[in-house]
């Protein structure tokens, strides 16, 4: 394969890449040009700005269309990276249509070659990245030369001959070129990297460094740093970190020291005995520095290869796989196919070229995993393909970025446990049927298959997961319409352009359409056998009248595919309420999880909570910030309080009380309307036009970066003492500096215009462009006038544990109560109480639309009261995250970055999925965690369902709900009676949600008994059933009253609806 041949059909080839491209191709190539932040956003916050350059200027060569190599071009296209040559040989065949996401059944019909059925597909993911083809041989007598054109290569589908070849060509170049090679064979898969002898990381794990507070240093040899209230600081022995704002000891400030880790909160820095003493205050910031890592080549590796061990319950897989696939290559080496499938006479002599290799590698043969490499060899499971084709995608963006540490230098993977409880069917259970079917029947046999078509399965979440999840299922045959199966999908958003770099089913022209139903229609494009009902609905408390009991007991799985702990925390409790099995997983950019949550086998997803987040205390982001996260805050709460929460107030109080002159009628007789002092205050101080919310901007200003330090800095002078002696003004504490308005300065300029421009909005005043402009702006500021400073001598709260008050329920003094009486007696007088003056617009903050001037504010904002605290200002990006609370995600991870990290997951969830459908034992199931940064892949059991004793030999689950049926005229003492008789113990107190139904101290409760349970808990007409919350009598008196599962009670004698 030469370079002239390397794009062998040049007619073909122009043509196409004419096709694939617009006119003028958008382009990252240089460091000059600027990211597209609407479209890789998300990635940025994972990827840095620096490696995304880098990757906007590496061309990759990709060879091997198969259900890997098409999963490797989605994710690295998605990425960003400059151009991608996609390589293959093979025509496209019915088989493809259940690996391969892009291979449509005309393609096959139409015996197209795969790389171009593909190619156009994949070339659409991303208008920024250049995508063309080539279906020339590559073999033992290519000439390699061509690949210099590439940083990094990727061979999927070849022979190990072939491997060793390119990666020797690979590794000898100067600087080297990347080599990646990867097969999945039925149950087994494997990545190998090589970049060379000497590959610089220069962020090995891509953790944002902390600014952690100091308690006190020692003057000593060596001198320890003790971190402020004992929080841990995070660091390894060996790293380094750069000191900040020390007091006393200042010869450490802009100083970086080797650190040696004693505790989780302390460490030692080396001699520290001839600095000054440490006084007070100060912080300090971990230093990355960049590692080095050293690959060998693929044929040195092969008899003392490194590898990554994900299952620390079976660490002798990976070597046990290594030798079953390289026996494997040797086999197709002496016989030019695979193993045969269910052929025994090729199994044992898998095994004994097994036991060959092994000689060499001195570890144990599994024959129950070759036996089952063997039968599954020639088949495919598109879960574990999409598995290891996102880890590989993402060692491609390590190899060319060099961000994240690279993998060293193998990762295999199995599924042996979908396939070992299979062994004993026949060999006509997987031979093949002549559909698409027939890779996955390889592997799993038709009976498991057709179960695989009857699944009713309900998703909730079309993110970038969920599009993932519904590729395999496609993929699969999950839910087909001939075998009344279904899949049922549901999320209310809409697409953004933001989307596109992970949510791979989506295209530009389906911004602004429901994630759901484009979703749906993309699935039904890769395999138009599949019934896939979309719906709009969020899955919450308001919509169980949609997604109710009946519904539940009809499908046999639910998927979560969530970007939030809460609905996630729904979703399964309906899932544990109706008996139903779970797979959720999610992502956070290089990390990623999935739990599998089986009824009476596992724990679910609400036995374990993660510890809350830590609120900023309201004094810090009042009065004392420390950190940029604070400023940030401060900002979107301000973002929040002036352009949402008032105007929304406000509106509110104009809807209840239409009548200004009755409001007013109501105030001067005394009554106390909720609100009214705001309303007034909002009422008096109203604008009519553009000038004003200029100068009410410029006010803001004033108030918010002078007067309030000045305020501070007369409240709390800087030689201010506590009672103990020591400052006030120490670190954490910082105190601010006034500023000086000033229009030049671009910040206070952009603060002006942009909340200049919020106010309007709320207020519904128009503007135009020429209104903005710097010559405008002055002029309007010059008839401005700030009112002189008069300190205050009100009290500033200093209590960390004191909440924010709620101003609208505070009670009124005297004197705003004749404040607000007379702001509305004037706006009556003087006719400002019209329906246009008493209705205000309410934003909405949207942090992706740069032309709304949300982030402008928030932006601005922040970085003022950051340089007013002394606090380095953050850029816009990390400002936009902090203040959006943006999720960091990367195609690689969702298949593992907005593929990326996901896509892991969702292959190991598909994979769970199968062994749900089979009805596998526990020890089968497999949650796992991974952080393809490091890389680790964790694989482990999931936590087994416990078993909470009551009392004499009665035990129960969360997975245990007791039911009792009732009557019309069934009483609360005959339920009481019911459960005593049919459980063996005595109830000592009924709730039914915050409702106490019986509680022996409580008065009148005992009155209660002879109540029937349709007059305590009043039932609507369609309800069935009521779940209470039973306690039961302990075993000594004195004794807390005992926990039991929840209690069913149906109103009716069959169960059925009244």
């Amino acid at each position: 394969m030469t370079d002239s041949v390397c794009f062998s059909n040049q007619e073909a080839s122009l043509s196409l890449r004419h096709l694939l491209s617009p006119p003028s191709p958008p382009t990252m190539a240089t460091d000059s040009m600027e990211i597209d932040d609407s479209l890789y956003s998300r990635q940025r916050y994972v990827l840095g700005d620096s490696a995304m350059h880098q990757m906007a200027q590496s061309s990759v060569f990709l060879s091997g269309m198969g259900g890997m190599g098409v999963e490797i071009a989605k994710n690295i296209v998605l990425a960003g990276v400059k151009a991608v040559t996609l390589h293959d040989t093979k025509q496209c065949e019915t088989w493809d249509l259940g690996s391969n996401f892009f291979i449509r059944k005309e393609d096959v019909l139409s015996q197209r070659r795969r790389v171009e059925a593909v190619c156009p597909h994949v070339a659409e993911l991303n208008p920024y990245v250049h995508v063309d083809m080539s279906f020339s041989a590559l073999d033992d007598n290519t000439d390699l030369g061509f690949l210099r054109r590439y940083q990094c290569v990727i061979l999927t589908e070849a022979r190990l001959s072939l491997q060793k070849r390119v990666n020797e060509f690979c590794h000898s170049q100067q600087p080297p070129i990347r080599f990646i090679s990867c097969d999945v064979y039925g149950i087994c898969a494997r990545v190998f990297c090589d970049f060379g002898e000497e590959f610089e990381v220069f962020d090995p794990t891509g953790e944002e460094p902390k600014e952690v507070f100091i308690q006190s240093i020692t003057q000593d040899n060596p001198g320890m740093v003790t971190c402020m209230d004992n929080q841990p600081h995070g660091l390894q022995t060996g790293q380094s970190v750069v000191f900040r704002e020390v007091g006393g000891m200042v010869e450490l400030n802009g100083t970086s020291r080797q650190v040696s880790v004693l505790s989780s909160h302390s460490f030692a820095i080396g001699d520290t005995s001839q600095l000054q003493p440490y006084t007070h205050g100060g912080f300090f910031v971990m230093v990355k520095t960049p590692k080095m890592y050293r690959f060998e080549t693929l044929e040195r590796q092969l008899c003392e290869p490194r590898v990554l061990t994900p299952d620390f319950s079976k660490p002798e897989a990976p070597l046990q796989i290594h030798a079953g696939m390289l026996a494997l290559d040797t086999f197709q080496e002496q016989h030019s196919r695979l193993p045969n499938t269910g052929c025994l006479q090729d199994a044992e002599v898998l095994l004994k070229l097994t036991e060959e290799v092994n000689a060499a590698l001195k570890s144990k043969v599994s024959f129950t995993l070759v036996r089952c490499l063997s039968r599954t060899a020639r088949g495919a499971l598109p879960p574990l393909a999409a598995a290891v084709g996102g880890l590989a995608s993402q060692e491609v963006l390590k190899a060319i970025t060099g961000k994240f540490a690279p993998l060293q230098q193998w990762f295999y993977l199995d599924a042996i446990e979908v396939v070992k409880p299979l062994q004993p069917l026949s060999a006509e259970e997987f031979s093949p049927r002549g559909d698409r079917y027939d890779g996955l029947r390889a592997c799993i046999g038709d009976s498991l298959c057709l179960q695989l078509h009857k699944l009713r399965v309900f998703m909730v979440g079309c993110g970038a997961i969920g599009c993932e999840m519904l590729k395999n299922f496609a993929l699969l045959g999950i839910g087909l319409a001939k075998s009344s199966g279904e899949v049922c999908i549901t999320d209310p958003d809409l697409i953004e352009k933001s989307n596109l770099n992970r949510q791979f089913l989506f295209r530009p022209h389906h911004i602004q359409k429901p994630k759901s139903t484009t979703a749906a229609e993309a699935t039904h494009d890769i395999n138009p056998d599949l019934q896939v009902e979309a719906h709009l609905n969020k899955v919450c408390p308001a919509t169980e009248n949609i997604y109710n009991d009946s519904f539940y007991s009809s499908l046999n799985i639910v998927v979560t595919a969530l970007d939030n702990v809460e609905a996630r925390r729904y979703v399964d409790s309906r899932c544990v309420s109706n008996q139903r099995p779970l797979l959720d997983s999610g992502t956070m950019g290089t990390k990623g999880h999935t739990e599998i949550i089986v009824p009476n086998l596992t724990e679910s997803y609400n036995s374990h909570r993660d510890p809350p987040e830590e609120e900023i205390p309201f004094c810090t982001l009042k009065s004392f910030p420390s950190v940029i996260e604070h400023t940030i805050q401060w900002a979107r709460d301000k973002f929040e309080s002036a352009f949402v929460h008032k105007p929304s107030m406000y509106n509110s109080f104009w809807q209840t009380h239409s009548s200004a002159e009755v409001v007013l009628q109501r105030m001067q007789a005394g009554e106390s309307l909720e609100g009214s002092f705001q309303v007034m205050k909002l009422l008096s101080r109203q604008p009519t036009q553009w000038e004003q919310c200029v100068a009410v901007a410029r006010l803001k200003f004033e108030k918010y970066f002078k007067r309030k330090a000045l305020q501070l800095l007369h409240s709390f002078p800087l030689d201010t003492r506590l009672k103990d002696g020591s400052l006030f003004w120490q670190s954490p504490k910082r105190p601010p500096t006034p500023l000086e308005f000033d229009l030049k300065d671009s910040l206070h300029f952009a603060f002006i215009v942009s909340t200049a421009r919020l106010f309007a909005g709320i207020y519904n005043i128009p503007y135009s462009e020429r209104d903005l402009s710097e010559e405008a702006i002055t002029r309007i500021l010059a008839d401005v006038k700030i009112p002189e400073y008069r300190p205050s001598e009100k009290c500033i709260e200093t209590d960390e544990t004191a909440r924010k008050p709620d101003q609208i329920k505070m009670p009124l003094s005297s004197e705003e109560e004749r404040d607000a009486i007379t702001h509305l007696e004037q706006a009556i007088a003087t006719d400002r109480v019209t329906p246009e003056r008493l209705r205000m617009s309410p934003l909405q903050f949207e942090k992706d639309d740069d032309s709304n001037g949300h982030m402008d504010f928030v932006a601005s904002a922040s970085s003022l009261r950051a340089i007013m605290y002394s606090i380095e200002p953050a850029d816009r990006l990390k400002t936009k995250r902090i203040a959006g609370k943006i999720i960091p995600a990367i195609a690689t991870a969702t298949a593992a970055v907005a593929g990326l990290v996901s896509t892991d997951l969702e292959i190991l969830v598909a994979l769970e999925l199968i062994k749900v459908v089979g009805g596998f034992g526990f020890e089968s199931h497999k949650n796992c965690f991974f952080n393809l940064a490091i890389p680790v892949v964790v694989l482990t059991e999931p936590a087994a369902v416990k078993q909470t004793l009551i009392r004499n030999n009665i035990y129960y689950t969360i997975w245990d709900c007791w039911t009792v049926f009732g009557h019309e005229d069934f009483t609360l003492s005959d339920f009481m009676n019911a459960v005593r008789e049919k459980y063996g113990i005595e109830p000592t107190m009924v709730v039914h949600g915050v409702k106490m139904l019986y509680v022996p101290v409580m008065p009148g409760h005992s009155k209660r008994l002879k109540l029937t349970m349709h007059k305590l808990i009043k039932p609507s007409v369609d309800r069935r059933y009521v779940d209470l919350t039973v306690s039961f009598a302990p075993e000594a008196d004195g004794d807390e009253d005992l926990p039991g599962p929840p209690v069913r009670y149906y109103f009716s004698p069959d169960g059925e609806t009244p």
